[in-house]
């Protein structure tokens, strides 16, 4: 099999995406070519050590078998083909040198973000939604090689994720399993409705998911299903990042609130709100919503009213040490040009996100891993476990929320765990996280739904 070092992929698009794709997809000769084929193909891997679950006892040199892209078996001790009862050519994979555990997933972030387009101004209003998929394409490769085989995408531009989404699936390109909530659901003068230009540009950037009243709303979230959405992102508060200067307080009314949440259980998806005051967090939690992203200025009593009714906090710490704490790093921070309404928000925020997390674990709020990557850089996912044990998790902890945590949280009953019938997404470290937490940012192996897409600091095609 050859090994292809990782792409700089995001210097890359149209007709040089697609050659540089297709010729890097070569395989162990007799193997499938396709991906997808090749999930079907019965793998044996040799673990060093190996975690089925955060919580659950580590075993010691141990076997698992996955077939049609699904963990087969499970064993104790190094078992070859014939032991297994398979054929003798059966691919073996081995990481008797490594840390084995379930894939990570992250419950919040923005692939369309980030990437080239958070380098280069002024792309918003110059480039195609076709250019933001390309960009959305690299930045789900960066994900995916840092460990994260499932992401909850909460924010994409038009149709971009879906085709995103649909393409991974088919193995057309290399990516995490992604679930696709399109554009959040916003009041007019909203977090995610147009701010800041003239007013026939904003006329003209008029937004399906942009509604007013509660029968404007369940239509928004109807229309959102019917279009391709796995899950509802709603903005029921002001948000620190867009250019209003409207505050970060609740903006939709309780009905309106209710009206949403009522609709999306309707039709059986998930329902998730960015969410930054108090009393928007609250209404929100009353009104059965299955998590809330941020929470940035929720206090004990919001926090012990989630713990009460089971809603899951996803806190998003990580871009906040990305960005900055104090108004002297912000300002000369990767943030440093945002608009001066933005800026004053960020400023405003300083620490609270680390704030929330310590009071989050001390109250025993349930917590799922997200990081609004697309403001920090994709690829570095992995430093949300570490904010998690700063903020007083023990690292087993820290690593249920990006595993058996995120995927109760995102309604992912095959993922989160290494089990037979469950996804063959399966990763190796160099080191041991429940001794070190930083071992996660040192990725080795990479399989997604039984397809291996690293292996050796390597990419395989």
């Amino acid at each position: 099999m050859r090994l292809i070092s990782p792409r700089g992929a995001a210097a890359l698009c149209g007709a040089a995406l697609i050659a540089a794709g297709a010729a890097a997809r070569t395989v162990t000769p007799g193997q499938p070519a396709h991906p997808v084929a090749r999930a079907a193909v019965p793998t044996i891997i040799h673990a060093g050590t190996l975690m089925t679950a955060p919580g659950e006892p580590v075993r010691r040199r141990a076997t698992l078998v996955t077939a049609d892209g699904k963990i087969r078996s499970v064993h104790d001790g190094l078992l070859d083909a014939a032991a297994l009862g398979l054929p003798a050519a059966t691919p073996l994979v081995d990481l008797t040198g490594k840390f084995v555990m379930p894939g990570f997933i992250d419950l919040h972030v923005h692939l369309t973000g980030g990437g080239v387009v958070g380098r280069t101004a002024g792309l918003q209003l110059r480039q195609s939604d076709s250019f933001f998929a390309l960009n959305a394409a690299a930045n789900a490769e960066a994900t995916l090689m840092a460990g994260f085989t499932t992401v909850r995408d909460l924010g994409s531009r038009g149709d971009t994720v879906f085709a995103l989404r649909d393409a991974i699936r088919y193995g057309i390109v290399p990516g995490p399993k992604i679930l696709a909530a399109g554009a959040g659901i916003s009041p007019t003068n909203g977090h995610a409705d147009v701010h800041g230009l003239r007013r026939d540009l904003m006329e003209a950037q008029a937004l399906p998911n942009v509604c007013d009243g509660a029968d404007e709303c369940r239509k928004a979230v109807r229309n959102a299903v019917k279009y391709g959405a796995d899950v509802i992102k709603v903005h029921v508060t002001g948000g620190v990042l867009d250019e209003s200067t409207s505050g970060t307080n609740q903006q939709f009314t309780d009905e309106e609130i209710a009206a949403i949440a009522d609709a999306a259980h309707a039709l059986g998806v998930k329902v998730t709100t960015h969410a930054h005051g108090k009393d928007g967090i609250d209404a929100a939690v009353r009104a059965g919503y299955d998590s809330i992203e941020h929470g940035m200025w929720a206090d004990a009593e919001s926090l012990r009213l989630m713990k009460e009714r089971g809603t899951w906090l996803i806190p998003t710490v990580w871009p906040i040490s990305w960005v900055g704490t104090t108004e002297e790093e912000v300002r000369r921070g990767p943030l440093a040009g945002l608009p001066p309404a933005s800026m004053a928000k960020l400023i405003q925020l300083g620490d609270q996100p680390k704030k929330l997390i310590r009071m989050a674990v001390r109250i025993g709020t349930p917590v799922a891993l997200g990081t609004d990557n697309g403001i920090a850089p994709h690829g570095t996912n992995a430093q949300e476990f570490l904010e998690y044990v700063d903020a007083g998790m023990s690292p087993v902890e820290a690593l249920k929320t990006g595993t058996v945590n995120a995927a109760a949280a995102g309604g992912l009953a095959d993922r989160g765990r290494l089990a037979p019938g469950m996804a063959a997404d399966v990763i190796a470290l160099d080191g041991d996280p429940t001794e070190r937490i930083d071992a996660v940012l040192a990725v080795d192996f990479v399989m997604r739904d039984g397809i291996v897409f690293k292996q050796g600091g390597g990419e395989v095609r």
